[in-house]
């Protein structure tokens, strides 16, 4: 048994060097592993990166709304009454930061002594700031900052909030796809496995969820456990179980008739360990298949709750209400802000879609 074991994990060590193998020769799916890679460590760092680590990246300056990508203003800081205290970076990292400095937007200032005289920030024409001063002791002098994709109608940076927007797609898609993988595996091995009753009410209930559209069906989850972040995730989640579960009752159909199979029954296994540790690991190639393309179909599905309103809500930025905050901009002179997150999120469908194809033709043991 012991040699027999050893033997296996050998195969199973060589068909996963030939499989990587095999996919690093495909140049489309390499590109997309690389840009997936970039894009989860960016949503990863998160408030680390972002010019704005105010939580959701939600500071808002009304006078500078609507500016375009490389916009520039002195930004002078007066500290709060109420000092936040510093956070640590974990945390800064996860959730943000609430700064113990307000930030504000000036045009001009000059120091006499230990006053700081400054003219808050105006568009030019339409009318003369009045000037303010302050103690240099409760604020620091201004620094330069810049907005490098411009601010949306609210004056928050577009670039955080493509950034932090980027945290809901990944994580839907990561606990969506679990969702649905835990779900359509449990079901699937065992109506294929067990076959006779089981199957046919396994069989049964994917052919009512089948039958229902996914969009409505995602819908009429969101109204039932509510609009939200963590609803989004089990709406999701619930409504993609059907493809796993169909594809893994064929393989595991395949595979129970199989040698090893019978050998098992032989040797006295209970078919649980059948299951999780002889047939399983012969499914997990097609699985991963069908992982990468349910990850894809998770990102649309985010990005259209949260442009009808029904995903996450404000202020947790997403790309899909980014569109539909900006989409009435496009007919004007910043279009750019729908384009942006409409083009985040084709790519990285794109990507998942190519990693896919690599990966079944990397997996794939008829070819080559």
């Amino acid at each position: 048994m012991n040699l027999f074991k050893k033997h296996n994990e050998v195969i199973s060590v060589s068909l996963s060097r030939l499989a990587w193998a095999r996919f690093r020769s495909e140049p489309l799916g390499m590109v997309s592993l690389v840009f997936i890679g970039l894009v989860c460590l960016t949503a990863m760092l998160g408030y680390l990166i972002t010019p704005d680590k105010s939580p959701f990246a939600n500071q808002q300056y009304l006078e500078l709304g609507l500016k375009k990508p490389g916009f520039s203003v002195d930004m002078l800081f007066i500290r709060k009454a109420d000092d936040t205290g510093e956070s640590s970076w974990f945390h800064t990292m996860l959730m943000g930061e609430r700064s113990a400095w307000t930030s504000v937007p000036v045009s001009s200032y000059r120091i006499s002594r230990d006053t700081l005289y400054y003219k808050p920030w105006s568009d030019p024409g339409t009318g003369i700031s009045a000037v303010n001063k302050i103690n240099l002791k409760q604020a620091r002098l201004p620094v330069k900052k810049t907005f490098w994709l411009g601010t949306d109608r609210f004056g928050r940076d577009y670039l955080s909030q493509m950034i932090i927007g980027a945290r809901v797609s990944l994580a839907v898609g990561f606990i969506s796809v679990f969702i649905s993988l835990l779900i359509g595996i449990s079901l699937g091995a065992i109506a294929g496995y067990f076959r006779g009753w089981a199957d046919n009410l396994i069989m049964w209930f994917i052919n009512v969820v089948w039958s229902i559209p996914t969009l409505l069906l995602v819908i009429a989850i969101t109204f039932a456990l509510g609009k939200g972040f963590w609803q989004v995730f089990v709406a999701v989640g619930l409504t993609m179980w059907v493809d796993v579960a169909r594809m893994v009752r064929g393989q595991v159909m395949s595979l129970r008739e199989k040698e090893f199979v019978e050998a098992g029954r032989a040797l006295g296994f209970s078919d649980s360990r059948i299951i999780i540790r002889h047939i399983l690991p012969n499914v997990m190639a097609a699985v991963i298949v069908i992982s990468a393309a349910n990850f894809a179909s998770a990102i649309l599905l985010e990005a259209g709750l949260s442009f009808l309103g029904l995903g996450v809500q404000p202020p947790v930025p997403s790309w899909g209400s980014m569109i539909k905050e900006n989409y009435g901009y496009i007919i004007l002179d910043y279009a750019y802000l729908a384009i942006l997150p409409g083009i985040a999120i084709m790519l990285l469908v794109l990507a998942f879609m190519l990693m896919g194809n690599s990966l079944r033709d990397a997996l794939d043991v008829k070819t080559r």
